[in-house]
This record gives structure tokens, sequence and C-alpha cells, in this order.
């Protein structure tokens, strides 16, 4: 891009253009995966809808690759461009609340934090992930799962409507009755359709208290508290989304609350009879304090890397076969279960392009480093663990997709799933302009690969 189009470009937008040299290009181009080093070729800083617009005709115009960034979090790196044009909604941040309606506001570039501050000054919320500084847009187009979905399902459940930002440069709202094809895409679909400008969601009575509860066990106990935390999930109330961790030789087992803590705590005697605890933490807190516990400082100075399963029911042999193999030397994944069900399940699997509603827990190996000389040992020690885990699983959550490419798509979606999702890129982005992302490819053979 030449100086006389950065130029006519700057002078048209409500926010700013960066390139390379520019005193913050490398702060907005840095993300949450270290491993990610691309330099686009110009970023739009959008301050405005109408900002959004331009982007999206200016990258068309001059050929350019699109990447949207928001919180950064995806680990593949899907908001930068290499030599494309970025759009950066963070500038686009602001979060209104309705508290007489129960109904949230939220623009396309606010984080998950500002959500929650804002909502909960009323005692309210919406289901919104674990980590304060992911972003609003990425968590919940493809699904949103948090500590509130047992309770009021996924984010995506929650949204009543969406402004988006069409490959055309268009401007269309989304919702039951508008765009009706598009509504169902975005609750689920990922970023294939377009950049999401707005959210407007509905909000729960949830209060403003939480509980965590972690109880460690030894390792060579890990079978059978295992599958005693197992069978107490499946009659544990709504409030309650029960956790495992296993590693450097401890098993913890416990659970979150969201509500009055003195009743969440009605549970934890039975987690410490599972086995001969070695230690324990049992935290009350504010729901905004428990948003934000798993926060890092150093998030986006890591190397990261993730596998992740779903699975229906965890089996005996899905706990013997997890032990037998969580230990795998020094570069071994951090592995987590997080419990599903409830309100998740309540919604019917066909209303949203979110898939696999029948999950029961959901699996997660991941690994966080600084030295670039580990990254092969690094990710194929994660992919190992995970590989001898897929046989059992059922699919896969599409937010924690990396590197899989169609492989992993296929396994997020049914083929029913896809196929009608394919249907409403076709209508939307038939040349796959929006392709940075978890893609749905287009079935047109003119389209962008």
């Amino acid at each position: 891009m030449d100086d006389a189009t950065r130029t006519r470009l700057s002078d048209s937008l409500d926010g700013s253009v960066l390139v390379p040299g520019d005193p913050a290009y490398d702060e907005t181009r840095t993300i949450w995966n270290a491993i990610v080093d691309k330099r686009p070729r110009v970023i739009v800083r959008c301050a405005s809808v109408r900002d959004v617009v331009t982007a999206v005709r200016t990258a068309r115009e001059h050929d350019l690759e699109i990447g949207i960034r928001c919180g950064g979090h995806s680990a593949a790196g899907h908001a930068v461009p290499d030599g494309g044009l970025m759009i950066d909604l963070t500038p686009l941040r602001g979060v209104r609340v309705d508290p007489r309606h129960r109904r949230a506001v939220v623009q396309g570039g606010a984080l998950l934090g500002a959500l929650d501050r804002a909502t909960q000054e009323f005692g309210l919320a919406t289901t919104a992930g674990n980590v304060s500084h992911t972003g609003v847009g990425g968590l919940t187009l493809g699904g949103g799962m948090g500590w509130l979905a047992r309770q009021a399902g996924l984010a995506c459940d929650n949204v009543a409507s969406f402004e988006v930002v069409t490959a055309e440069g268009d401007v269309v709202r989304a919702s039951e009755r508008e765009h009706p094809d598009l509504y169902w895409a975005l609750r689920g679909g990922g970023g294939n359709f377009g950049v999401v400008t707005e959210f407007e969601f509905r909000l729960h009575d949830t209060g403003t208290e939480a509980l965590s509860v972690e109880v460690d066990f030894p390792v060579d106990q890990a079978v059978t508290t295992l599958r005693g935390w197992r069978d107490l999930n499946a009659a544990a109330p709504r409030e309650a989304t029960f956790t495992m961790g296993i590693g450097g030789g401890v098993v913890t087992l416990g659970y979150v609350w969201v509500g009055d803590p003195q009743r969440g705590e009605a549970l934890v005697p039975a987690i410490r009879a599972l086995g001969h605890p070695s230690g324990e933490r049992v935290v009350a807190s504010s729901y905004v304090e428990l948003q934000s516990r798993d926060d890092v400082a150093d998030g986006h100075a890591r190397r990261r890397y993730a596998k992740g399963h779903y699975f229906r029911e965890l089996t005996d042999e899905i706990i013997d076969t997890m032990v037998a193999v969580t230990e795998v030397g020094p570069f071994a994944p951090g592995v987590g279960l997080q419990a599903y069900g409830g309100a998740i399940a309540d919604v019917p699997e066909g209303d949203t392009a979110f898939s696999h509603r029948d999950t029961a827990f959901e699996l997660g190996a991941s690994t966080g480093w600084t030295d670039p000389g580990e990254d092969e040992v690094r990710i194929e020690t994660a992919r190992s663990y995970a590989a001898t885990l897929e046989p059992f699983a059922s699919g896969v959550y599409v937010n924690v997709l990396g590197d899989e490419g169609a492989a992993g798509v296929r396994r997020a979606y049914s083929p029913e799933k896809l196929a009608r999702l394919t249907s409403v890129k076709d209508t939307y982005d038939p040349q796959n302009v929006f392709h940075l992302n978890q893609n749905i490819a287009p079935s047109r053979a003119s389209a962008h690969n």
C-alpha cells in the first residue's frame, strides 16, 4: 500500500491506520500466542462500524487477505494476516446494559472482563469464558463455554441479535426474524460469515457470588477418585461445573459454583471422601474475581499449543487411559476436564450451528513455554497425548482447534450441519473473503482458498 493510498484510507476513517514502522504497529500485531509472528501490510484500527465497512472494501479492492482481531486468543493466529489487512476491533469495546429488560449491547471489540464488570453492577450476567482478556466475539461465535453455561446455556445461546458487516461491505442485523439463516450460523459457526460489530445478549439474575473448590489427591489415587468424581457429577446441581486437572503427581478434583457459596459448600465433603486428600482450596469470591482468576500476566509472551476432545461419557476405559498416559516426560501438557450438560443440552441440537450438545465432558491438553527451541517437542507431546484419547472422542469444540484444518472442522460439526453452514457461506461469502478462521469453505469453484 503506497503512501497516497494509505493517506486516503486514513482520511476516510474515524479510527486510524498502522503500517510497519509505526510506533504502535508491533504491539497491535502481537497476540496471545507468541509462536505467531506475522506482519500485516496494514492494520485498520476501527472506531466505528463505518470503519469496518471501509476496511473490508479496501481489502477486497487491493486483494488483501483479511484477519480480524479482538482479544487475539486464536492459538493459530488467525487474527494476523501475513502481508494482509488486519481489522482491529479493539477500539469498539463499549458495553451498554439495560437492567430492566435484562439486555447487554456489546461492541465487537469488547473483552469478556468488560462485559462481566458492566453486567455485575446489577447482579446480572450472561455466559462468558474463564479468562477476562478473551474477546467476546471469538468466544461467542464459536459457542462460548463458561461457568454459567450449565445454568444459562452457552454464550451463543444468549445472543438475541448480531450486527454484521458482510463480505460485500453491507451492514445487516441477524436475529430470529432477520436473516435467520445467518443468525443460526453465527451461533457456533465461527468468524466465517462476516465481521460482527455488535452483540445483543440476554442477561440472567445470577447474583454476584461464586465458589471454587479444588481438592488434591496423590496420582496413585487418580483412577478411583476420578470415577467417584464422575459419578458425583451425574447428580450435581446446575450451579456446579465439575472440573479436573492432572499432572505433576497430583490429580485435582472439584467444581466451580456460581451462586450462594454456602449452598455450594454442601458438595465439598463428598469430594473429600473420594480418597485421601493431600491438600485443598475452597475459595469464596465475587463472580468478577472468579472470571479473572485464570488470567495470566505474561499471557502474550508465552508460546502455546493445545488439543481437545469431547466425550459423551467418561467411561472407566477413558479414565484408565487418561491416567496411564498423563506423565509423559518433562514436557507433558496440562490436562483437564470440564463438565457440560444442564442448560447446554436443553437446546435442541439443530437450533444452532454449535454441535455436540450431548457432550458430558470436554478434555483439554495444553502447554505453554518461552524457549523457541522447545517448539517441536512441546507440540508433538501434546499431539501424542491427544491422539491416544481420540478413539474415545465424539468431536471437538471449534474454539480449541488450532492447525487441524479441514479435518478439525469435520470433527467440530456433523455432516448435516457442515452442509448447512456451507450453504450459508455460499449466500454471504461465496468468495471466501473471511477464511482466516476454522474455515467453512464455500462450495463454488471460484472461492478463495
